[in-house]
């Protein structure tokens, strides 16, 4: 008799499981929901660096690892009782549903409602404001960003780019002040990057791949410095400020070239 073939999903669940018995694997058995947030972050930011470096044979290998803990995660509360495989799907797929009404529901039908997708989670999730839901944990550039999309969702935005490029120049006056003054400085370098994130999503740049671009180059052009230095056997730390100047406009323009 010819054994069931069994879906590729269930058989990734399988794996798992045999992973976490107790004649299984000593680091698996062990770990708990929280145990694994560190792997999960890490998973997460290994997928968005293979988009970003458009290696889709790289990006397929790093999503299934990201499956790996999203099944983890699931296997370890099926343990517990708290939740399936297929509450989490069902879940998601009556979210989707339920948040489209006007995709999914024929005009006649009563569920069929065109709604803003924020305010529809703000009601669902019984929020206090239509900028909850955002995590603490995020990087700052990119909840920032998500904080001021869900502002803007409900029409909190500026109408244009120009009007934000005021609103730069106008925070970094107020930093200037403040330096001068020697007095919530702070505060207003948060303000002046909390502006520079919100002209970067107006202008349809993502601030945080943005930095990491100009923080990599700086590390690039830096590195090469140091390189050629060593090989004249000059120490950098030699140099003056206005000698490594002249060295990286030196290096800035050679790139150009």
């Amino acid at each position: 008799m010819k054994s069931k073939k069994i879906s590729k999903i269930d058989r990734l669940v399988n794996i798992i499981k045999k992973l976490r018995a107790p004649n299984g694997c000593e680091w698996d058995k062990k770990q708990t929901h929280e145990s694994l947030i560190p792997y999960l972050i890490e998973e997460t930011y290994e997928v968005v660096e293979s988009i970003e470096d458009k290696n889709y044979n790289l990006l397929k290998e790093e999503l299934g690892d990201l499956l790996l803990h999203v099944i983890f995660q699931i296997d370890i509360a099926n343990d517990n009782k708290k939740f399936s495989l297929n509450d989490v799907i069902d879940g998601i797929c009556e979210k989707l549903i339920r948040r489209h009404p006007h995709i999914f529901y024929d005009k006649k039908d009563p569920r069929y409602k065109e709604e803003n997708w924020e305010v529809s989670k703000k009601k669902e999730k019984k929020r206090l404001s239509v900028l909850d839901g955002v995590p603490k944990r995020l990087p700052q550039l990119i909840r920032s960003s998500r904080i001021q999309e869900k502002a803007a969702s409900v029409g909190f935005d500026w109408n244009n780019k120009n009007q934000v490029l005021l609103k730069v120049d106008e925070e970094i006056l107020e930093l200037k002040d403040a330096i001068l003054k020697n007095e919530g400085i702070d505060e207003e370098i948060g303000d002046v990057l909390f502006t520079i994130v919100n002209l970067s999503r107006h202008l349809g740049y993502d601030a945080d791949s943005s930095l990491k671009k100009s923080t990599e180059k700086f590390s690039k052009r830096f590195k090469k410095i140091e390189k050629d230095l060593k090989t004249k056997n000059i120490k950098i730390e030699d140099l003056s400020l206005e000698e490594l100047d002249e060295i990286w406009e030196k290096n800035k323009y050679d790139n150009q070239n």
